[in-house]
This record gives C-alpha cells, sequence and structure tokens, in this order.
C-alpha cells in the first residue's frame, strides 16, 4: 500500500509561484501515475494534473495548462506540481493519488490518496 504526503503549499500573492511535492512510500511511487487534484471550499474536487509512471505522458485541465507543470524523480519517489502565475482562483487544498501505471484525469480510479496541502492566493 502506497502512502502519500503533499507538502510546499502556503500563502502566495497573484502571480507568484509554488511547487508542491508528493513524496510516495512503502512501496516507491516508481511504478504508479501520480494524479494531481484540487478541493476548494464548497466545491467538488477537481482534475488538476497527471501523469504516468515514467512522467513522459502528462495531462492537464484547461485552465492550468502553461501555468503548471507535474514532473517526477523516481530515483527519489516524488512527483511535482510547479504552479506558475498563481491567480485567486487557484487556491484549494491540493492532493496527489497514485494508480499503477498510466495517468487519469478521473478520480475515481486512483487507489491511494495523501491528505492534501493548502495553497492560498490573496489578490
Amino acid at each position: 500500500q502506497v502512502r502519500l504526503v503533499e507538502s510546499g503549499g502556503g500563502l502566495v500573492q497573484a502571480g507568484g509561484s509554488l511547487r508542491l511535492l508528493c513524496f510516495g512510500s512503502g512501496p516507491s511511487l516508481s511504478s504508479y501515475a501520480v494524479g494531481w487534484f484540487r478541493q476548494a471550499p464548497g466545491k467538488e474536487r477537481e482534475f488538476v494534473a497527471t501523469m504516468d509512471w515514467s512522467g513522459r505522458v502528462t495531462d492537464y485541465t484547461d485552465n492550468v495548462k502553461g501555468r503548471f507543470t507535474t514532473s517526477r524523480d523516481n530515483t527519489r519517489s516524488i512527483a511535482y506540481l510547479q504552479m506558475n502565475s498563481l491567480r485567486p482562483e487557484d487556491t484549494a487544498v491540493y492532493l496527489c493519488a497514485a494508480r499503477l501505471f498510466s495517468g487519469s484525469s478521473d478520480d475515481q480510479e486512483y487507489d491511494y490518496w495523501g491528505q492534501g496541502t493548502q495553497v492560498t492566493v490573496s489578490s
């Protein structure tokens, strides 16, 4: 069973950047696709980005394309979400999730979830 822990969230002004980390353990994250999702207060959880086990195949929701980049270091069992040009509407709890091999934008297809990290973007 994969245990996921996110970090890197915080408070940032609009236009700023943050880098989220998702560390996987027991076993390594190297065989798992990683998805990033977010949930704002009073809203449903929504897909942000995903990448396959290799990091070569990625997908993003339209409103983060060109601003967010997901990547991974399988030697360290870490996935990253680099977030640039942040907007107030990006404010949410960000969660990473894992499933074997191929990524997905459907949260129902993920088997393991982290607890989330808060991202707050001030205007």
